[in-house]
C-alpha cells in the first residue's frame, strides 16, 4: 500500500509517499530556515502562514514524483490516486498552528478520497529513518533521537514495540546548540552554526562539565550552557571557535557514552542516531567508533532523513494504521504529545 505522509510539526512543510512503510517513492521538503533566520528562532504565527502558502504546492509535487494524481484531484471532486491508500499527518508534538496545517489538510484529502487518516507521533516517526534506509537493521536497536526539542533514547524491538530509556530533564541537544549560538552570535540554526565554527578550533582547549555522563540514562544540557555563558563572560578573549569546539565535544561525549550504556544494557543489536542533531559531523564519527570498538552494528541516517520530512511520517503512519485502524477524524493537534511507550 502506498501511504502520503504530511509534515508540518515546526518549520518544515513536507509531504512523501511510501510504500509499505519501507520504500520511499517521493519526498519532497520546503524549508523555512531563511524566514526565520532573523529572530534567531522559529516563529511560531510565521511558521504557521508559511505552511499554509506552500503545503499543497508540496502536496502536489510528492504525488507527481510518486507517479500518483495531482493533490488538485480532491478540489475537483475526483476520486482517490488508485495507488494511494491512506494518509498520515503529524498530529504532535510541535506547534499548535503548524499542525493544524497539516492536519486540516491531510484529513480533506483522506475525506475527499475516500481513503483512512491517520495521526502520527512526530518522534515515533523519527525511528522510521533506519528501517527506511536499511530494511535488514538488526533488531532490537537503541535509537538515540536528538534533535532541537527533544533528546531520548529509546529501545526498538520492532516496529510499533518501544521502550523509553532516558529522556532529558531539561534542555534538549539541540536546543542547546540554539542557544549556545545565539549566545556566540554565530547564526541560526545553532547546530550547524555551531558545527562550522568549531572546525577552527580546538575540543580540548576548554574543560566544559559533561553533565550527569555516568548517572544513568537521563541527560542534561541547562547546566552545560551555563557553563558555556559564565566562561565567556569571564575569558572575554576566547577564541570563539575554541569554545564552540570544546562545547560540541562536551555535548557530543555525554549522547555517545550514554548511547552506548543503554544498548549494552539492553542487548540491542544495532544503534541508530535519529533526528536533526543526528547530522552533526563530529557527533556521528563517535557514534562509528564507539559502535566499532563495542562490536555493535551502527546506523547513521542520510542528512535528509534527520531533519523532519514526510517520509518518516508515511512510514510511522504504515505500520500504525496496521496495528491501531484509522484515526477518528475528530483526533485534534496535541502540542505536547509525549513519545509512545509500549512496554
Amino acid at each position: 500500500m502506498n501511504l502520503l505522509g504530511i509534515e508540518t510539526s515546526c518549520d518544515e512543510t513536507a509531504a512523501a509517499v511510501v510504500e509499505d512503510g519501507r520504500t520511499v517513492l517521493s519526498s519532497v521538503v520546503s524549508s523555512q530556515v531563511d524566514l526565520h533566520a532573523r529572530y534567531g528562532g522559529v516563529v511560531p504565527e510565521i511558521a504557521g502562514r508559511a505552511h499554509i502558502e506552500a503545503l499543497l504546492p508540496v502536496v502536489d509535487e510528492a504525488l507527481a514524483e510518486a507517479g500518483c494524481a495531482a493533490a488538485a484531484a480532491a478540489d475537483a471532486g475526483l476520486p482517490a490516486p488508485r495507488a494511494l491508500g491512506a494518509v498520515a499527518a503529524t498530529v504532535g508534538p510541535g506547534l499548535v498552528g503548524s499542525l493544524l496545517v497539516g492536519i486540516s489538510a491531510a484529513k480533506s484529502l483522506a475525506l475527499a478520497w475516500d481513503v483512512p487518516f491517520v495521526g502520527v507521533n512526530h518522534l515515533e516517526g523519527h525511528l522510521y529513518a533506519a528501517l527506511l534506509e536499511d530494511a535488514d537493521l538488526p533488531l532490537p536497536a537503541v535509537v538515540l533521537l536528538v534533535s532541537g526539542g527533544h533528546t531520548l533514547l529509546v529501545e526498538m524491538t520492532a516496529p510499533g514495540s518501544y521502550r523509553l530509556l532516558g529522556r532529558t530533564a531539561d534542555d534538549a541537544a539541540g536546543e542547546a546548540f540554539d542557544k549556545v549560538a545565539r549566545f556566540l552570535g554565530l547564526g541560526y540554526p545553532g547546530g550547524p552554526a555551531v558545527e562550522r565554527s568549531a572546525r577552527d578550533g580546538d575540543p580540548a582547549a576548554i574543560a566544559f562539565p559533561r553533565p550527569m555522563r555516568d548517572e544513568g540514562l537521563a541527560f542534561s544540557f541547562s547546566g552545560l550552557k551555563t557553563a558555556v555563558v559564565h566562561y565567556v563572560r569571564d575569558h572575554p578573549d576566547v577564541p570563539t571557535p575554541d569554545v564552540a569546539a570544546s562545547f560540541q565535544q562536551a555535548v557530543v561525549d555525554v549522547l555517545v557514552h550514554k548511547a552506548l550504556g543503554a544498548a549494552r544494557r539492553s542487548g540491542a543489536r544495532s544503534l541508530c542516531l535519529a533526528g536533526g542533531v543526528a547530522a552533526n559531523g563530529p557527533l556521528r564519527a563517535a557514534t562509528l567508533a564507539a559502535c566499532d570498538a563495542a562490536g555493535l552494528r551502527a546506523f547513521l541516517p542520510s542528512r535528509s532523513m534527520c531533519t523532519d520530512n514526510a517520509a518518516m511520517i508515511a512510514a510511522a503512519g504504515y505500520y500504525r494504521l496496521a496495528s491501531d485502524g484509522p484515526t477518528p477524524l475528530d483526533a485534534g493537534a496535541v502540542p505536547g504529545l509525549a513519545f509512545p511507550v509500549t512496554a
